[in-house]
């Protein structure tokens, strides 16, 4: 599910359920990231199938990246995998932070 940068916050806070993954590359994350935010780089397509072996497909996952696409991506790997609570920062970090939203470094 796409959702913009408002509704994927407040879903995320509201789910006690949820793990925040950031699926954009090491480099991209240690300019800043999304609280509590688990990262695994995309173009890693060994790790990141290796990554998502590893998740309980029970829990809500909350996916970005930089601007949308690569989570996007990422949440139909994992739909293909059987994971079912799945919600894409569509406009990515970069409307996150636009919003004046908090992030970590």
């Amino acid at each position: 599910m796409n959702l913009n940068s408002l509704e994927w916050k407040e879903k995320m806070e509201a789910d006690s359920n949820s793990v925040c993954i950031d699926v954009r590359t090491t480099e991209e994350f240690l300019e800043g990231y999304i609280h509590s935010s688990k990262n695994i780089d995309f173009y890693d397509a060994a790790k990141f199938v290796s990554f998502l072996n590893d998740l309980d497909k029970k829990k809500s996952y909350y996916v970005y990246c930089r601007s949308g696409k690569r989570s996007f991506s990422a949440c139909e790997i994992m739909k293909d995998l059987g994971f079912t609570n799945l919600y894409n920062l569509e406009s990515g970090y970069l409307d996150w932070v636009a919003c004046g939203y908090e992030t970590d470094r």
